[in-house]
C-alpha cells in the first residue's frame, strides 16, 4: 500500500523509560488484605495474580513481543476526528475477500495475531487459495495505540460508521465483518450502516441482538433444547453474579479510570479475571487455553498506551446511546463457543441468520483459544454466500 496524506504507517517504539516505570510500579505494588482460602469466589485470586505480576516484571519480554507485532504492516489514519490504528495485511493472492476484524474489551488487535497467517496465506496453513483474505483489523477508538478518543459519543454505530470509512480509505468496496463481544456489536452495526459494502457479518461473543431480552416464560423455556437451556443459565450467572464490571464501566468510568491508569496490577487483575472467566474451561485458568505471554502483551496494549480509562467509555456510550440494534438484512453468521451465550431463535429476530454453528469448545477469546476452529468457520459463511 503506498503511504498517502491520509494514511500513516506506523511502528510500535515503546520508549524505555516507560518499560522502567513499569517494572518499579511492580516493585512497589501494595497488595491488599485478603481472606484466605477464597481462590477465584470474590474476583481476582491474590496468588495467582502475585505469581503473574513476578513473572510480568522479571520474566516477560515486551521487545520480544514488540518485535513480532511489528512484522505486522501497521498504519494510523483520522476519521471523524478520531485516531484509528490498524493492522493491515494484504493476501498474496490477488483476489481474496477483504475482511476486517474487530475486537471487544478486555481484547485488542493481539486477539487476533494467530488468524493472520491462516486467513491471508491459507495454501501455507492447509487450506486453498480460495480460502484467502485481506485483513483489516482496527483498534478501537479508545483503546490501544488508537488512544483515547478525544470526545464523547462513541458508541458502536459510530464506530461502525468510522471503519466503513476506513474500508473505502482502503478501496475496498465490498468485504465481509467479523467481531467478538463488542466487535459483536460493530460488526453488525457495520452492516447496517454500510449495508451496500458489506458482503456478511460473522459474528462470536456475541450478545445483544443475538440473547434474550428479559425473562423467559415457562413454554419458551419447555421449547429450548438442552444447548440453549444451558446458553440461558450461563446468561442468568452472568447477569447475578458476572456483570459487575460491566455496570461501573457504563455508568462510572471515569472513577474506574484513576486506578486503571495508576496501577499496573489494578489493570492486570481487571483483564485477568475475565481472561479466567470467559476462557474455556472457565473452571481453569487462562493458561490452559491462552498463552501467558500472549495474555500480558494484551495488557500491555491497555498499559502502555494509558487506555484502560478510555477503553471503559464504550460501556457507557452504549449504555446511553439511546440506540437499539434494527433489523438487518445483511447475511450472518454466528459460531457460539462453548463459553457463550448466543442463541439462534432469539438473533433471528433482528439480524438474517444463514449461519451457525455450535462448539462444544473453546471460549469468549476464540480467535486466541480456537483460531484454528474460528477461521474454517468464517470461511465455509464466507463460501456459503458465494
Amino acid at each position: 500500500m503506498t503511504p498517502t496524506a491520509e494514511i500513516t504507517p506506523f511502528r510500535i517504539d515503546i520508549p524505555q523509560p516507560a518499560l522502567d516505570d513499569l517494572r518499579d510500579r511492580l516493585a512497589r505494588t501494595r497488595w491488599p488484605s485478603q481472606i484466605t482460602g477464597l481462590g477465584w469466589s470474590r474476583g481476582a485470586d491474590q496468588l495467582y495474580l502475585q505469581e503473574l505480576a513476578e513473572y510480568w516484571q522479571h520474566h516477560y519480554d515486551w521487545r520480544l513481543q514488540e518485535a513480532e507485532l511489528n512484522k505486522i504492516p501497521q498504519f494510523t489514519t483520522e476519521i471523524d476526528g478520531a485516531n484509528i490504528h490498524f493492522l493491515h495485511i494484504r493476501s498474496g493472492h490477488a483476489d481474496a475477500t477483504p475482511l476486517i476484524l474487530t475486537h471487544g474489551w478486555p481484547g485488542s488487535i493481539v486477539e487476533f495475531l494467530d488468524v493472520v497467517g491462516p486467513f491471508t496465506d491459507p495454501v501455507a496453513h492447509g487450506g486453498e487459495a480460495a480460502d484467502a483474505f485481506h485483513l483489516v483489523i482496527p483498534s478501537l477508538p479508545g483503546f490501544g495505540f488508537s488512544g483515547p478518543a478525544g470526545e464523547a459519543g462513541w458508541d458502536s454505530y459510530r464506530i461502525a460508521a468510522a471503519f466503513a470509512g476506513l474500508m473505502s480509505r482502503l478501496g475496498y468496496d465490498r468485504y465481509l465483518a467479523q467481531g467478538g463481544d463488542f466487535g459483536a456489536f460493530v460488526s453488525p452495526d457495520l452492516g447496517r450502516v454500510a449495508a451496500d459494502h458489506v458482503i456478511g457479518v460473522h459474528v462470536n461473543a456475541a450478545t445483544m441482538g443475538f440473547i434474550p431480552f428479559g425473562e423467559l416464560d415457562e413454554d419458551t423455556m419447555a421449547s429450548l433444547t438442552d444447548t440453549e437451556k444451558a446458553r440461558v443459565a450461563r446468561l442468568g450467572a452472568y447477569m447475578s453474579d458476572g456483570n459487575g464490571y460491566f455496570q461501573i464501566q457504563a455508568t462510572r468510568p471515569n472513577t474506574l479510570g484513576f486506578a486503571l491508569n495508576d496501577s499496573p496490577v489494578g489493570q492486570l487483575a481487571w483483564i485477568v479475571e475475565k481472561f479466567k472467566e470467559w476462557s474455556h474451561p472457565s473452571s481453569g485458568l487462562p493458561e490452559q487455553s491462552i498463552d501467558r505471554d500472549r495474555m500480558l502483551t494484551n495488557v500491555m496494549l491497555y498499559w502502555l498506551t494509558g487506555t484502560g480509562a478510555s477503553s471503559a467509555q464504550l460501556y457507557y456510550e452504549s449504555m446511553h446511546s439511546g440506540r437499539w440494534p434494527s433489523p438487518s438484512p445483511v447475511p450472518t453468521g454466528v459460531a457460539a463457543f462453548a463459553e457463550d451465550v448466543s442463541i439462534r431463535r432469539f438473533a433471528e429476530a433482528s439480524n438474517n441468520i444463514v449461519h451457525w454453528t455450535d462448539f462444544d469448545e473453546g471460549g469468549h477469546f476464540a480467535a486466541m483459544e480456537k483460531p484454528g476452529l474460528l477461521v474454517a468457520d468464517v470461511r465455509r459463511f464466507r463460501n456459503a454466500l458465494r
